[in-house]
């Protein structure tokens, strides 16, 4: 037999069991759910500050360079010579280069109208004329105004950008109408939501980190002591009686380990108390059934020796022979029940092992009981199937099948009994099944009750003392085995006994299951 390494708890059955571990992972994600919300607000407010913050100063910025390019231009137009378009245009690009700085605040570029040809157009470090939005353009066009639109700024050489493109329309006097655009970038702001993102996520990863490990301390100081009360409480159901818990301060916790520590010593005193008395109850019935084995000897003597000389009695007094002496029978087994019953009680009941055949022993204890069920007006169906072959203390086994077989004849009522043995690699089942008057579902829990009768009114046919059942009960139980059992009204019963083939062997399936057919 391979010895295989325990299988690992999976996490539905760690989330299932760990009461800690649920709590932590339910405050992790409250907890992420609510700073992950906090940070993408806070993240937000700051870039829309920031962007308009940006858009109010660009605003103001391309409105005034846009006063200084109309000046420049209208002043030149004051010569008598007209204006070279080009140097004009260049003169405005370097103007606005200056007024940028450097480094640069803005990029500048400088459209002409579409519906002009031939006019010169100029921008600043390069930038390509594909950084406009199109409707920016149209929408500066259709309305001769200011406006704005953020775009990717678009440089030579493949490089880009994000910014803020402000154009705004202006006139060339003897030339024509040019559009003005600046185009602001967005890096430092973009540096600054970066770092504001990035202190937000460490931030958020810092507290979240502190929440867990404030919900793991707290939690723990709740379930742990939890868990040591379950601990302490399974040792106690185990036997343990003199497990307590650690009782510290005068909290929430504290009166609980108060309270189970109380429970437990109350327990402990009622199971001694008991133990007591069960102790005293089975000495009792130990000492009694021994003392009356004395007079019931001499009074077995006499009655014997009455029942003997009855047939110089008259017929009353012959009758009174014939009843005591079956009388001083039945208080003679009643007598060896309950000695029997002590040696189960105080754990004196060794087994003598040796291997039984089950199909012969109950052949043999039909055979001795087919007077019994012929008085009855009944009949034995017996068979067999397959090896009946147990290791088992004969006596008791013959005893239990015998408390069977007795207790069908007399609740059949009159029907046919029918006995079945079959086996399987692990056990062996004995099934007697009757069709009498059967037993209310009610009752079958307390089937192997001592001196419980399912029908007190009903007359005893065969002498039993109330103890069989319960004996036969034990019996199996000390063999590893175990008797099951299935009734109902007018229909009938039936009783299986189940035996492990070997010592200590498992039952790992009954080869025979009480129920009706």
């Amino acid at each position: 037999m391979s010895n295989s390494a325990p299988n690992k708890p999976t996490f539905v059955q760690m989330w299932r069991r760990n009461l800690q571990l649920r709590l932590v992972i339910i405050t992790a994600l409250v907890s992420i759910s609510i700073l992950s919300a906090v940070g993408i607000l806070l993240v937000n407010q700051v870039s829309a500050g920031l962007l308009e913050a940006k858009q109010q100063s660009a605003l103001t910025e391309a409105t005034a360079a846009r006063l200084e390019v109309q000046r420049l231009l209208d002043a030149a137009d004051a010569g008598l010579v007209a204006p070279n378009s080009t140097r004009i245009v260049d003169s405005v690009i370097t103007a606005l280069a200056v007024r940028a700085g450097s480094p640069g605040l803005y990029d500048a570029i400088f459209l002409s109208d579409p519906d002009l040809a031939g006019v010169p157009e100029r921008g600043t470090k390069l930038i390509s004329e594909q950084s406009i939005p199109t409707d920016l353009r149209a929408a500066i066009r259709e309305r001769d105004r200011q406006a704005w639109a953020y775009s990717t700024l678009i440089y030579e050489g493949g490089a880009t950008a994000q910014g803020l493109v402000v154009g705004a329309p202006v006139s060339i006097p003897r030339i024509g109408a040019y559009e003005l655009y600046l185009l602001f970038p967005l890096d430092k702001e973009q540096k600054s939501i970066d770092l504001v993102r990035q202190g937000v996520a460490i931030t958020g990863v810092f507290l979240l980190i502190s929440l867990l490990i404030l919900a793991w301390f707290v939690t723990s100081r709740v379930t742990d002591p939890v868990r040591e009360a379950a601990e302490i409480a399974v040792q106690i159901a185990s036997g343990d009686l003199d497990r307590r818990m650690q009782v510290h301060g005068e909290d929430d916790i504290a009166r609980l380990a108060g309270s189970l520590n109380e429970m437990a010593s109350s327990l402990q005193s009622q199971i001694i108390r008991l133990e007591s008395l069960s102790q005293v109850q089975q000495q009792f019935v130990s000492d009694v059934s021994h003392e009356l084995r004395t007079p019931l000897t001499t009074v077995r003597m006499a009655s014997e020796m009455i029942y003997g000389a009855r047939a110089d009695f008259d017929p009353d007094m012959a009758r009174s022979a014939e009843l005591l002496r079956n009388q001083v029978d039945r208080f003679d087994v009643l007598l060896s029940d309950l000695l029997e019953m002590s040696k189960i009680d105080a754990g004196a009941a060794p087994l003598e092992l040796s291997k039984v055949n089950l199909g012969k022993l109950t052949e043999v204890i039909l055979s001795e009981n087919v007077q019994i069920a012929l008085d009855h007006n009944t009949e034995f169906n017996f068979s067999t199937v397959g090896d009946a072959i147990v290791t088992a203390d004969q006596r008791r086994i013959s005893r239990i099948v015998r408390n069977l077989v007795v207790n069908a004849i007399g609740h059949c009522d009159g029907s046919a009994i029918e006995i079945d043995i079959a086996g399987n690699e692990s056990c062996v089942s004995i099934s007697v099944r009757d069709y009498g008057q059967g037993i209310a579902t009610e009752d079958l829990a307390r089937v192997f009750d001592r001196f419980w009768r399912a029908d007190p009114a009903r007359q005893r046919t065969l002498g039993g003392t109330g103890l069989g059942l319960s004996i036969s009960a034990e019996d199996a139980a000390l063999h590893g085995g175990l008797i099951d059992v299935w009734g109902a009204p007018g229909i009938g019963a039936q009783f299986v006994l189940t035996l492990p083939r070997t010592e200590h062997g498992q039952i790992l399936q009954v080869a025979i299951a009480a129920g009706a057919p």
